[in-house]
């Protein structure tokens, strides 16, 4: 399993949290970050998967 994967993961997973917190708290700020976040472990996620791929097709 590619690094990317992980770390998109985790990332995801912080950027929900994020968001939930800011929709709680009403601080549309910490809500944005969330998003940001979120969509960069998305982001970063799929890139793994790819290279995963990648690697899987060449064996």
């Amino acid at each position: 399993m590619d690094k990317n994967r992980i770390e998109g993961g985790a990332k995801e997973v912080k950027g929900t949290v994020k968001e939930a917190v800011g929709k709680l708290v009403g601080n549309e700020r910490l809500e944005a970050e969330g998003k940001i976040d979120k969509a960069e472990g998305e982001a970063q996620s799929t890139l793994g998967k790819a290279k995963d791929a990648v690697k899987g097709a060449l064996k």
